[in-house]
């Protein structure tokens, strides 16, 4: 039986987060431990929880050059766009719910032609006590809060050198393309 260390509040955590120099963000080990080892207490999310019931959110919590974290809130079935990061890592925690991440292959891509061919690869499931760390190497991926789960959802994902588009694919249809990247809310108000 695993025991999860003690939570901190988001304030914490990003104030810590921005302790970390520059190359903990180029590899993926540092920071994947230091999610693990420092669980964000929900109560402290409340400001950047905002529900959507035909979309997932996305909800500005703190930004450097080095980084971005972002709060995605998910309801109950709500899935994202199989996606890149721009070359950039990204580490994912759970601090409420569970989730799933699809990881996938990128057998052919063009981008300037819209097409890909692309191979699942394994899934794993995400929550408090296992954040993860997607692998720069096979970057390409999605995530899901299954019907099955029957709960809301919320992840942390930190996001290194910040970016604001992202490639998304259609395993199914075979097609990709470049999409701009939104925030629903930035420092707890409304983006609208």
């Amino acid at each position: 039986m695993t025991t999860l260390a003690k939570t901190v509040s988001i304030a914490d955590f990003a104030a810590e987060l921005r302790k970390f120099p520059d190359a903990a963000f180029d590899q993926t080990e540092q920071i994947w431990k230091f999610l693990q080892d420092t669980p964000v207490a929900s109560d402290s999310l409340a400001p950047y929880l905002t529900w959507d019931a035909q979309h997932y959110t996305r909800n500005l919590v703190d930004k450097t050059p080095l980084y971005e974290l972002v709060a995605i809130c998910w309801e109950v079935g709500q899935v994202s766009s199989v996606h890149n990061h721009r070359d950039q890592n990204c580490w994912m925690a759970v601090p409420i719910g569970r989730l799933q991440v699809e990881n996938f292959r990128v057998l052919h891509q063009d981008v300037d032609a819209g097409v890909c061919k692309l191979e699942a690869t394994d899934t794993l499931e995400m929550n408090i006590s296992q954040p993860c760390a997607v692998d720069p190497r096979e970057p390409v991926h999605r995530v899901l809060n299954p019907r099955r789960f029957n709960a809301r959802a919320v992840s942390l994902h930190v996001y290194s050198r910040p970016f604001d588009t992202c490639i998304v694919y259609s395993a199914e249809q075979g097609t990709c393309g470049e999409i701009k990247l939104h925030y629903t809310t930035e420092y707890g108000k409304s983006c609208k």
